[in-house]
This record gives structure tokens, sequence and C-alpha cells, in this order.
């Protein structure tokens, strides 16, 4: 790794960046003997076991084993490449990286950036303080019926641009920065004399609740402003800039760096999705910044977290960027999931309306299961031909998942289109495992139960599926009857969650492991996004359901009529037609 840069130039890095000051700014280090000792930051414990040693210039971790140089620490805590880290230390210890020796422009370039990251510094600072005054008056009420608190408004370093037309232009031209710097970073317009108007410079915000976009090492990149007076556009954000590129980074950057041991990044779209989100306590919430997921943002939310969990709002545009994004985070190989909000409602309103704890138990689905969702809406499922083409449409989709995945969406696509298990098994070209004889041992005594003898496989799922949406007690507790459920396992289910009956007591009221096992299973699946979803499933469950139980009495009916006489024909005759108009009216 430190093969492009020269043994000496690193060896000075790494004494300028002295290693005690630069874990200093990360872990609260203190001196016992020789080196200084604290709380490791890569593994949670209780006690000290991370030690520094200003001899060495080194760290190690008598718990977790981590240990190496100021550069390998910087990598760790930093998520960074070598190379990135390298050149972070370079950048705080004002030295030069050796590539750039040799640049004549590369002093002045370093110049420039500071100068911009300082104006952006002081503009977010002006904007703070204008927030509290009664110039911004208009945009503190706003956050306050949005439910932001004091203290989320000094976490986001929110603020305030007022209807002056120059107030910010003004104000910090008395702070020595240069007109020409104010435009390059984007807050200011030159507007050129034209048509007999005096030239005339104004300020890019005016009259807007303003959020300091800020990266990972804390510096202020841009701005992001949403409008008060009704003035389009809407939201108005930093254009591209030396110091800034919407491509790159994502908002609340700064936060992410602080969190440890995120298991999830949690992508949404808007600034006060971000700041509900983060205020209600929800860990490791960035939003885009203006555009589309890029594949430098998705590279950039692997360094905090193994997963991204894109939560996008529920209109329209924000279920097609949810499509896009998953295409991105399958090309960067990032494991990605799709958080579902009921009711259309985007992040910022569930939680205010819902609050955190109904936030941690959202479905989350797997990029195929949203994938086949959205590919419904292109099929009309109510016609045969289109429940065929979608069945077709959504085989490639599930090729790929492992099987207890796969089972969930089979549930789902068996209740859609009609189409048996095994039947869309082989459209997604894959069959069904095959049971290998095994030894009596306990860890294969909750495997699923086959279908009952005598049992109809495919009404047995219908019946299972039924349990499951039940189970949820989002649905009308007469939508369905205990005749509808010939397994008497699942008869006993719906009984006893009729009356009220909890999950837990239903599990351990079970007599043997594999009806204990099947009946928590049922009762975890996820199904349904909504209520609305879960009633129309349920009531395709019951259709067919009981036409399947109408076919079959008619079927026995034809059978047997020819051996009736008299009255005993003429009721089987009666119940003959009265089935066959209830068919009717079923199909």
């Amino acid at each position: 790794m430190a093969g492009r840069y020269p043994a000496a130039w690193l060896d000075e890095l790494r004494a300028r960046a002295d290693i005690v000051q630069t874990v200093s700014a990360y872990v609260p280090l203190k001196k016992n003997g020789r080196n200084y000792w604290g709380l490791c930051p890569f593994h949670g414990e209780k006690t000290a076991s991370f030690s520094v040693s200003p001899e060495k210039q080194m760290y190690y971790c008598f718990g977790c084993k981590a240990g190496g140089s100021v550069i390998q620490f910087i990598m760790d805590i930093e998520r960074l490449s070598y190379q990135e880290a390298v050149a972070l230390l370079a950048e705080r210890v004002h030295m030069t990286l050796p590539e750039m020796r040799e640049d004549p422009n590369y002093e002045q370039r370093r110049e420039q950036r500071n100068r911009l990251l300082a104006l952006n510094r002081e503009a977010a600072r002006i904007f703070h303080e204008q927030l509290f005054t009664d110039a911004g008056a208009p945009m503190l009420e706003y956050l306050r019926k949005r439910g932001v608190s004091d203290a989320a408004i000094r976490k986001f370093g929110l603020g305030a641009a007022t209807s002056s037309w120059d107030q910010l232009y003004q104000t910090l031209r008395l702070k020595d920065f240069t007109e020409e710097e104010l435009r390059l970073a984007g807050l200011c317009v030159v507007d050129e004399a034209h048509d007999g108007k005096p030239r005339r410079v104004r300020d890019m915000f005016r009259q807007r609740v303003i959020y300091p976009i800020i990266d990972q090492y804390g510096n202020v990149l841009a701005f992001g402003g949403r409008c008060m007076d009704g003035r389009q556009p809407k939201y108005l954000n930093t254009s591209d800039t030396p110091v800034f590129n919407k491509r790159l980074g994502v908002y609340a950057a700064n936060l992410l760096r602080k969190e440890r041991g995120l298991e999830r990044v949690i992508l949404v779209e808007g600034y006060m999705d971000v700041v509900a989100l983060t205020q209600f306590g929800v860990r490791g919430v960035c939003a885009t910044l203006g555009t589309a997921l890029t594949p430098e943002q998705a590279r950039l939310l692997k360094r905090f977290a193994p997963k991204v969990y894109l939560a996008y709002d529920g209109d329209s545009a924000g279920q097609h960027a949810i499509l896009r994004g998953l295409d991105i985070l399958a090309a960067e190989n990032i494991p990605a999931r799709v958080l579902d909000f009921p009711d259309g409602l985007d992040p910022d309103e569930f939680i205010r309306r819902d609050g955190p704890e109904a936030f941690e138990h959202l479905p989350v689905l797997l990029p195929e299961a949203y994938r086949i969702r959205r590919l419904a809406d292109s099929f009309d499922l109510s016609a045969q031909d289109g429940r065929i083409e979608y069945a077709k449409a959504c085989a490639p989709i599930l090729r790929d998942l492992e099987p207890v995945d796969l089972e969930a969406q089979l549930q789902r696509l068996t209740v859609q289109t009609g189409f048996s298990r095994e039947v869309l098994l082989e459209q997604i070209g894959r069959s069904a495992p095959v049971q290998k004889p095994t030894l009596p041992q306990r860890s294969h005594r909750y495997e699923e139960r086959q279908t009952p003898p005598g049992q109809n496989p495919e009404r047995v799922r219908a019946e299972e599926t039924l349990i499951s949406l039940f189970s949820t007690g989002q649905l009308p507790k007469d939508i369905a009857e205990e005749k509808d459920f010939e397994d008497p396992l699942l008869n006993s289910l719906y009984v006893a969650l009729k009356e009220g009956a909890s999950a837990p007591a239903l599990i351990e009221a079970q007599e043997t492991e594999a009806d204990r096992a099947r009946v928590s299973r049922l009762l975890q699946l996820p199904v349904g996004r909504d209520t609305d979803e879960m009633l129309l499933m349920a009531r395709q469950c019951l259709t067919r359901l009981r036409r399947s139980r109408i076919e079959e009495r008619i079927d026995a009916i034809q059978r047997d009529i020819n051996h009736l006489e008299g009255a005993e024909k003429e009721r089987a005759m009666a119940e003959y037609l009265a089935l066959g108009q209830s068919l009717i009216e079923l199909k």
C-alpha cells in the first residue's frame, strides 16, 4: 500500500500526525505508565484494553487484537482506503502529497479550498444565529410546527436566510471574503448590468430554512434551503463548487461518522426525514443531496455499515427511486433492504404519527420482494393472461433467492396468480427440495410439516395464508368462518385468534415440536404492506377455498345423483343448482 509514497515522506507524516493527538480526537485517553489507555473504538468493552504508545507511534487493543500505525487507525475509524487516509492526514498536518509537489497549481487550489471551507463555516454560523432573530421568526416557527427540537436544531446546525437581498453578502464581505469567493461557494449570484439595469449582487438563499451540508470530516461544503414564501423551487441546493459535488456525499455524513457498530445505514430522500428520524433516536440516517443515489454515494455508505436500507417517500417518484437505488447498490455488491411504510407516508410523517417503536417494527423487504411488488402494477391480475405474464416476469427475479425467502414469495404468488407452488417452482427453474433420510437428531425436528394425507396442498397453503393474515389483527374477525379451515390445526388457530389469543400462547399450546414450528412460522411470515392489500389477499384466499369446496361438492353430486331416487334426488338436484349459482357468483 505504501509503495506509491517515499518511505521518508511517510515517516515524516507519521511523526507529524502524532498518534496520541490523532487518537485522542476519537477516544478519551488517560496516561498510565509509558502508554495511554482508553476504551477500544472498534469493539464494545467496559474495561480499557486499548493502548497507544507515543514512543512506538502505534496502538493495540488487547481485546479485539486491532493494532497498527496512525494511518491504519484513520483507515479503520474513518472507513477509508489507504490512499484516502494518507491524504486526510496530510491535509490535517499541512503536508503536500508527493505527487503534488511538482504541480505548480496545487498550493493555489489548496488555499482556495481552505478559504471556501472557512467561508461556508462562517455562513453556517450566520444562518444559525439568524434563526433566533425577528427576521428568522418565520423559519423558526416552521421548524417548531414540524416538531423540531432545540437540540435537533443545534445538532444539525439549522439556520435561516432572511428576506434581505444581500445581507449575507454584505456581512461576509466585511469579514474579508471576496465577491469571487462568495460566487464560487454558491452563496451569491451576480446579475450583470443589462438593458439599462445596474450590476447587482444578491444572496442565493433568501427567506428559507437552511440545512448545512457537512461532510464526514466536519467541513461545511454547501447548503440546502427550504422556501417559506411559496417561491419555486421549494428546495434550493448549492450547485457544484470547487469544494462540493452533490454526487459524492450525503446529508448528515458527519453524524454517520460518529456512529459505532452500525448494522445498517437508513437512506431517505429529504433533509427533514433525516432530522425527524434522528430526533426520535433512529441511528445511521442520511439522505442523498437532491439527486438519485449514485455509485459514489453507495461506496461512501458502505464505509459506515454493511447494509443499506432504502426508506424513500411513498409517492410514485419515491418508489421509482427505490428501484434505481436497488440497482446501484447491487452493482456495488452492497446488501440492500426496503423499509415498507403504510398509507403512502414518508419517514418523517410516519415516525411523528406512530413513533419510534413502530418504526423499528416496519416490514423490511428483500430487493426481490420489492421488485415483484412493483412488477404487479404492470399487469392486469384480474385477467388470466395478466396473471400468466406476471408469473413469468417474476420467475427470473426469484431464481436466486434463499429457500426461506423464496417460500415467503411463493406464498404471495400463489395467491396472486392462482398457480400452485410446484408450477411456480418449475417456471422459476427450481425444484422442490428432496427430503433426505436423516438420523432422528433434535436439529431436524423443526422441519416444516408436510401437507397432511388426504388434504389438497393448494388448499392448505391458502388456509395457512389466511392464518398469517388473520394473525396481524388488521382483518375483521368475521371475514372468515370455521368451515373455511379443513386442516384441524389451522381451524383451531383460527378459533383461538378470533377469541383474542396471543401468538406466544398459541405456540406454547401446541403439543408437538412440529406443530410449534409450523405455528411459529405462520405467525411470523410477512404478509401484505397495508390493510387494503391484506384484505384483498384474504378475499382471494377465501374465494379460492370456497370455490374449491363447491366444485368438490358438485363433483360428488354428479357422481351420486344417478343412484338417487324420488325426493332425495330432487334435493340433490336443487343443491346442485344452488351450488352452480354460488360458483358463478364467486367467479
